[in-house]
């Protein structure tokens, strides 16, 4: 897979900046087809940082419905898989472009 294809987005919520203050811990929405050792050599090669250990999670897919003047409509929001890598004490990924 592609560098691209690997990683999507990071994820940036009030959960994962806390995780990254204070534990080294990054989250970033990956490809469904990536494995670990995949995300490992992206984050590395990407962001030059060591990469310690990621844990992943498959985010279920979740139904949506929403009021219109023709009625209900209701879908489906699609599945999507999460990876939270941990960096090596005293590096850190410079997420916003600020250093």
């Amino acid at each position: 897979m592609k560098l691209a294809d690997v990683l999507v987005k990071p994820i940036i919520t009030e959960k994962s900046n806390k995780l990254s203050e204070k534990r080294n811990v990054y989250a970033f929405r990956v490809g469904r087809k990536s494995n670990k050792l995949e995300i490992k050599k992206a984050v590395e090669d990407f962001y030059g940082v060591s990469v310690v250990n990621i844990n992943t999670v498959v985010v279920p897919s979740k139904s949506k419905s929403r009021f219109t003047k023709a009625g209900v409509i209701s879908g489906r929001k699609p599945a999507y898989k999460k990876a939270y890598v941990t960096v090596a004490e005293g590096e850190n990924i410079d997420l916003y472009g600020t250093l």
